[in-house]
């Protein structure tokens, strides 16, 4: 058995691939760098990631696959799901040993899975961008905290820049801890020690705008006042608005 330890990123991923085809050696199982090797190990590879080395694989399948198909690697990535690291190894092996695109080949096991995880992942980016509630700060600065179930944050920037792109904001996922500044001009990665919020995301008063709580509260009054008693379905608003949204907004609060 042979097993690959490198850092985990999608750039390492790529790296470990061009160093498979360089060696000739491929992988059984890849391992983060604190993963202990499996039994039965005969052979365990150090992957120092290099960004010329994936570069040179990424470019490589843009020549065998369609943009489409390319892009959904890096966010079936974002899903980090155990062993999909290895899933999307597989499947660009076989996407650079293929005579012809295996992107519709959904015969195949890994092309169709990783179809599953995709989906799955777009669906919770649809979801923070639906359900993203900020709050306003003493000095004009728009917060949200959210808790996906998907690291889908770095794949929502470009509709909040585009949405709010004349107001400052951080959007922060409390699961990863690491979130996004954006300062009018480009959003930066932050993270924070000193937390200044519950851990239901919700501003403590001494950095909430004075007018925060009442916002709230009106938004609050809003939302229960549109609801037609009538005509609930809380198994449909569940699904639609799954619970483990439910803390981090202020009308269920």
């Amino acid at each position: 058995m042979i097993a690959y330890k490198y850092d985990k990123s999608f750039e390492g991923l790529l790296s470990a691939v061009f160093e498979a085809y360089a060696s000739k050696k491929f992988p059984d199982v890849l391992l983060g760098e604190n993963d202990l090797p499996p039994l039965f190990c005969d052979e365990m590879v150090e992957i120092v990631t290099d960004e010329e080395r994936s570069t040179r694989v990424w470019k490589g399948l843009e020549r065998r696959i369609s943009k489409s198909a390319l892009y959904t690697l890096p966010d079936c990535w974002l899903s980090e799901l155990p062993d999909v690291d290895m899933l999307i190894f597989r499947y660009i092996r076989k996407a650079i040993d293929a005579s012809q695109s295996i992107e519709m080949n959904f015969g195949d096991p890994d092309v169709m899975q990783l179809a599953k995880i995709w989906r799955s992942v777009i669906k919770e980016r649809e979801r923070v961008m639906q359900f993203v509630r900020f709050q306003k700060t003493a000095d004009g600065l728009f917060f949200s905290c959210i808790e996906p179930a998907f690291n889908v944050l770095p794949i929502t920037l470009s509709h909040f820049i585009d949405r709010f792109h004349d107001q400052k904001w951080i959007i922060y996922d409390a699961k990863r801890d690491y979130g996004f500044y954006y300062d009018l001009t480009t959003a930066t990665e932050v993270h924070f020690d000193d937390k200044q919020w519950d851990d239901r995301g919700f501003l403590s008063e001494s950095v909430a705008d004075m007018d925060e709580k009442l916002f709230q509260q009106l938004w609050k009054g809003y939302f229960d006042s549109m609801a037609i008693k009538e005509r609930l379905n809380p198994r449909l608003h569940k699904r639609n608005l799954p619970v483990r949204f439910w803390k981090y907004l202020p009308e269920k609060r």
